[in-house]
C-alpha cells in the first residue's frame, strides 16, 4: 500500500489570518449576545422573542453551510472567507441601524423585532461561508497527527473572541448611539479583517494528489452519501448538536438570569453580563490553549471530559441563590461549564475531521457548521422554560450532558476517536457495522 500523500505545512502568518477571521466573527456574535437582553428590555421586546432573533439566522446558517462548503471546493477557501466576512459586516451594520431606531422608539417594538430579525438573518445566509472554508483551509495544510491541536487552536479563536467581545461591548456604548454603538464597532473590525484577508492570505490551491489520503480501509460508497447521513461522522454530529444546544441555551438565558439575580436595570446589568461571559470565555481558552496542549488530549478524551465538566457547571448555576452573592455563584458555574464546552467542541470537530478523507474536509466542516447553527432554533424554548422556573434550563442541560457522557463511552465511533490511522480505521469500521445493525446514533 502506498504511503499517504504528504500534507503541506501551514505557515504561521496564514494561521494568524485564519485565526483573526474566526475571532472577529466570535467577537461580534458574543458581543451582540452580551447586549441583546438589555437591548430587548430597553426597547420592550419580549424575552423569548429576543432569543428568537438568532433562530432564523441559525436556520439559514444550517441550510447554507453545506452549499458554502461545496462552493469553497470549487471557488477556493479565500473567496468564501471574504463572502462570510462581508455578510457579517453588512448584517452587523444593519443591526446597529435597527437598534438605533428602536432605542429612539421610531417604531413599535414588534416592528423593530421584525427588522432586527431580517438584518441578523443576512449573517446566517452569507456569514456561514467563512466557517467551512477556514476549517478546510487548515485541515488541508495540517498533518493528521497535529490536527486536533490545530482545530483546538482555531476553536481558541472563538474563545478569545468571546473574551474580547463582551469586554469591548460596554466601551462602545456611547452617549449618542447607546447600545447600538458596539454593533457598529464590530462591523468596523470585520472590515479591517476583510482587508487583511484580501491582501495577505495566500490562496494557492492544494494539489488533488496532495489532498488525497489513502487509508488502509476506504469505503467508496460513503463518498456518495450526504455528510449528515455518513455513518463515519453521524455520531459526532449527534454529539455536537446536543453540546451546541446546551451551550447556546446557557448563553441565551445567562443575560436574563443575571439581570434578575442582580436586580439592576438592563443597561446597568450589562457590565455584570459582560463579566460573566468573560470568565466563561477565559475558562474556554484555558481548555483549548492550555489543558488540551499540556496533556496532549485526544478527541476521545475531550468528548468525555467535556460533557462531564459541563454537567457539573450547569448544576452549580441551577443551585445559585438570588442577590449579588448568587451572581458570583452563577459566574463560577458558567465558567466551569465553559471549560467543559471548551473541551467538547474541538473534540467533536477534530473527531469528525479525522473520520473522513482529506478531500472531504470541507463537506465535513459544512456539516459541523450546520450542527453549530441549527441548535439556536431551540433557544426561545429554553428562555420560555426559564420564565416558568429559573433553574429548569440548567437542570435540563446537566441531564443532557450526563446522557452524552454515557454516549461517549458506549458509541463505537466516539470510543475510537483518536488521531492515529489504526484507530481511525477502527472507528470507521465499527461505526459502519453499527449502522448496518440499525443503531448508528
Amino acid at each position: 500500500m502506498a504511503n499517504p500523500a504528504p500534507v503541506p505545512s501551514l505557515p504561521k502568518s496564514s494561521f494568524t489570518i485564519i485565526f483573526a477571521v474566526s475571532m472577529a466573527t466570535a467577537m461580534g456574535n458574543t458581543g451582540l449576545i452580551s447586549i441583546l437582553a438589555p437591548i430587548g428590555r430597553s426597547i420592550g421586546i419580549p424575552d423569548f422573542l429576543v432569543s428568537g432573533i438568532f433562530s432564523l439566522s441559525a436556520l439559514l446558517w444550517a441550510f447554507s453551510s453545506p452549499f458554502w462548503a461545496r462552493a469553497s471546493d470549487r471557488r477556493g477557501r479565500k473567496p468564501l472567507m471574504m463572502v462570510g466576512l462581508t455578510g457579517f459586516l453588512v448584517s452587523m451594520t444593519l443591526c446597529g441601524l435597527v437598534v438605533s431606531a428602536g432605542l429612539r422608539h421610531m417604531a413599535p417594538p414588534l416592528v423593530i423585532f421584525g427588522f432586527l430579525l431580517l438584518a441578523r438573518a443576512l449573517f446566517g445566509l452569507f456569514g456561514a461561508a467563512s466557517n467551512p472554508a477556514t476549517q478546510a483551509y487548515i485541515a488541508e495544510r495540517t498533518p493528521m497527527e497535529k490536527r486536533t491541536q490545530a482545530m483546538a487552536s482555531l476553536a481558541g479563536a472563538f474563545g478569545l473572541g468571546t473574551v474580547i467581545g463582551p469586554f469591548l461591548a460596554p466601551l462602545f456604548v456611547f452617549p449618542v448611539i447607546g447600545l447600538a454603538g458596539p454593533l457598529f464597532a464590530f462591523a468596523l473590525i470585520a472590515l479591517g479583517v476583510l482587508v487583511v484577508v484580501w491582501r495577505f492570505l495566500p490562496d494557492r490551491k492544494i494539489d488533488a494528489q496532495a489532498k488525497r489520503q489513502r487509508w488502509p480501509v476506504e469505503i467508496a460508497a460513503s463518498k456518495a452519501r450526504p455528510m449528515w447521513r455518513d455513518p463515519r461522522i453521524v455520531p459526532f454530529l449527534v454529539y455536537g448538536f446536543i453540546v451546541a444546544t446546551c451551550q447556546t441555551a446557557q448563553q441565551q438565558t445567562l443575560s436574563f438570569l443575571i439581570i434578575d439575580k442582580t436586580g439592576e436595570t438592563p443597561i446597568h446589568a450589562q457590565p455584570f453580563i459582560a463579566t460573566a461571559m468573560m470568565f466563561g470565555a477565559v475558562a474556554g481558552l484555558l481548555a483549548q490553549w492550555g489543558l488540551i496542549r499540556m496533556f496532549e488530549m485526544t478527541p476521545r478524551q475531550l468528548l468525555r471530559w467535556g460533557v462531564g465538566v459541563a454537567a457539573a457547571g450547569n448544576l452549580i448555576v441551577a443551585a445559585a441563590p438570588g442577590g449579588h452573592n448568587g451572581f458570583y455563584i452563577v459566574v463560577a458555574g458558567y465558567a466551569l461549564s465553559s471549560l467543559g464546552f471548551g473541551f467538547a467542541r474541538p473534540g467533536f470537530t477534530a473527531g469528525a475531521s479525522i473520520a473522513v478523507d482529506m478531500n472531504e474536509q470541507a463537506r465535513a466542516a459544512g456539516a459541523i457548521a450546520a450542527v453549530n447553527g441549527v441548535n439556536v432554533v431551540l433557544a426561545p424554548l429554553f428562555v420560555l422554560l426559564y420564565e416558568r422556573f429559573g433553574p429548569l434550563p440548567f437542570l435540563i442541560n446537566a441531564t443532557l450532558m450526563a446522557g452524552l457522557l454515557l454516549y461517549a463511552f458506549r458509541n463505537a465511533a466516539l470510543k475510537n476517536a483518536d488521531p492515529k490511522p489504526a484507530s481511525r480505521e477502527q472507528a470507521t469500521m465499527a461505526t459502519i457495522e453499527k449502522s448496518d445493525e440499525g443503531g448508528t446514533a
